[in-house]
């Protein structure tokens, strides 16, 4: 056993893609493939990005090809069209866990409104 400590130049670190994090969801079951966790199923270790799977992987729900999966991005990123983004009144942007926390805080507010409404009698 060694005690030196390692060099850091001699293992560097590779940076991370961020394509390689991309989730890719089966149109035919909603089945999401994440590099980050691999298949299972079929064998795939985590880290293998979805363009590098083999030919013959298929989705391990309801057996659809490559071809039925669609690119919905890294996980966190705001929901719908990439080109929709910019528009509305800049809610397009959040994530789904932040449009939920905006849409339940609304509901809870007006909530303690029609309540406080009791208080003027």
């Amino acid at each position: 056993m060694s005690t030196e400590a390692a060099d850091p130049q001699e293992n560097p670190v590779e940076p991370i893609d961020p394509r390689d994090l991309d989730r890719h969801e089966c149109a035919a079951c909603g089945y999401v493939y994440e590099p980050i966790k691999g298949d299972d199923r079929r064998g795939i270790p985590a880290g293998v990005p979805f363009e590098e799977l083999p030919p013959n992987w298929k989705c391990p729900v309801c057996g659809a090809p490559t071809s039925r999966f669609q690119n919905v991005g890294p996980v966190g990123s705001p929901s719908g069209f990439k080109e929709n983004l910019g528009y509305g009144f800049g809610v397009n942007t959040l994530t789904p866990g932040q449009k939920n926390i905006l849409i339940f805080g609304a509901m809870i507010v007006a909530v303690l409104f029609f309540l406080s409404l009791y208080g003027l009698q």
